[in-house]
């Protein structure tokens, strides 16, 4: 199935590269990353009989891009793989990592209307609720349909997805679960634009499907979640201000309603050559002994890993359905040579609801290190080290594991992204 797969590749390249003929623009790049973590209490606190993890992932994409008139196709195809984890010598791709991760057209249909349709990646603003999870080695995308409007400094979006498993004769029934995985989602996105300032709004409906029977395999019907919300940037001379608020409610599962709530501002001030900054977020929670209705909210579809800690301790596939978290947090970027600077940032965490038998809601302080060189043209190289400092109260919300462990977690990423092919034949017209 491998060789079959590469095959065609190979074949869809030929066949792009004899359009060139009449195309405007043949883009082809690729972007190649390896990642060797440590984690030692990476994502929860480390258990003391337990040993350090460490591996090294690798994402290869092969990115192409066509553009005509009035037409654009894009088309993404990736590998994510560990090293190791296909036996040597084994004629096929033993951990199915081949994947499709866009694969969408644009069509222009005057001057202010176009549409975009398939595979693709939906990022807004900072990436609170919508974001391409760039982090992640497979990325995060939506087989969506979006019709958008342009004019002068505002834009609108409208967006929708029908998922299913398969093609059907009966029924619609949708197992996938997990990351809140959708049956159905619609969005409408509006932003405003002034010379050094944006505000934008997002509603967003998103719809699951349930289930009953005794082994809760029969589908029945669907709950929705809405988000509605706002982010804003402005300036105010060497300062820039950026805000967010959102708001979720409907229903967190068939018989729970939701009422939760998201609280952003950040203040980051150029100096020179330091960029500081200073931030709060909350986040709601739902008492940890229980309520009568869903308090938490969770940034859907955000890429998550850029709030409250590298280590990922919240919202990255976990802490759903929990205490929330209010995060105070100060950063600081560093130019360090030409091409390099060094991102200092601590968080101090608490919940935001109650915690079990009145617990102290400090959950702990977080401290991270990420150093940033640009080796040459296309090359990146990321090297990270975080460490949390977690208290007695972490135990609460982490499976009651033991918190006196050390937890810290270390990454070197190299990032290779270069320019394959490109190619305008009309650019002299």
């Amino acid at each position: 199935m491998g060789n079959q797969k590469f095959t065609y590749v190979l074949l869809f390249l030929f066949v792009l590269t004899t359009l060139q003929i009449s195309a405007q623009t043949l883009d082809i790049n690729a972007d190649v990353r390896s990642r060797f973590e440590y984690r030692h209490g990476y994502s929860t606190l480390f258990s003391e009989d337990a040993d350090p993890a460490a591996f090294v992932k690798q994402r290869t994409r092969l990115n192409i891009g066509y553009e005509a008139e009035k037409l654009q196709v894009f088309i993404a195809l990736q590998d994510v793989s560990t090293w190791g984890d296909t036996r040597q010598l084994l004629n096929v791709d033993g951990n199915d990592s081949f994947s499709l991760f866009e694969a969408w057209a644009a069509l222009q249909i005057n001057e202010n209307w176009s549409t975009k349709l398939g595979r693709q990646v939906i990022s807004y603003d900072d990436q609170r609720i919508f974001g391409g999870v760039d982090w992640a080695m497979q990325g995060r995308f939506h087989d969506a349909a979006i019709l958008k409007y342009r004019k002068d400094n505002f834009m609108l979006d409208l967006g929708g997805a029908f998922s299913q498993e398969q093609e059907a004769i009966e029924g619609n029934a949708y197992t996938i679960q997990g990351f809140f995985s959708y049956k159905t989602m619609q969005y409408a996105y509006l932003k405003k634009s002034w010379e050094n300032s944006i505000a934008s709004l997002l509603f967003l409906n998103a719809g699951f499907q349930d289930f009953t029977g005794d082994a809760n395999d029969i589908a029945d019907g669907v709950s929705y979640r809405q988000t509605l919300g706002s982010y804003f940037t402005f300036p105010i001379e060497r300062v820039n201000i950026a805000g967010s608020a959102y708001y979720q409610f409907g229903k967190a599962n068939a018989t729970t309603d939701l009422a939760g709530y998201q609280v952003a501002l950040e203040a980051t001030y150029n100096a020179n050559k330091v960029n500081y900054g200073l931030g709060v977020e909350l986040l709601s929670g739902t008492d940890q002994e229980g309520d009568a209705k869903n308090k938490s909210f969770f940034p859907l579809y955000g890429t998550n890993h850029k709030f409250n800690g590298f280590m990922d301790y919240f919202y990255v596939g976990n802490h759903a359905n929990s205490v929330g978290l209010n995060d105070l947090y100060a950063k600081a970027v560093i130019t360090t040579g030409e091409k390099s600077n060094l991102l200092i940032k601590g968080h101090y965490f608490s919940a935001n609801a109650d915690l079990a038998a009145d617990a102290d809601a400090y959950l702990g302080t977080e401290i991270d290190l990420v150093y940033t060189q640009k080796l040459m043209p296309f090359v990146k190289l990321n090297v990270g080290y975080s460490q949390m400092f977690a208290s007695d109260s972490m135990s609460l919300i982490k499976g009651g594991s033991a918190n006196n462990t050390t937890n810290n977690w270390g990454w070197v990423q190299l990032t290779i992204n270069p320019t394959l092919f490109k190619t305008n034949l009309n650019k002299n017209d």
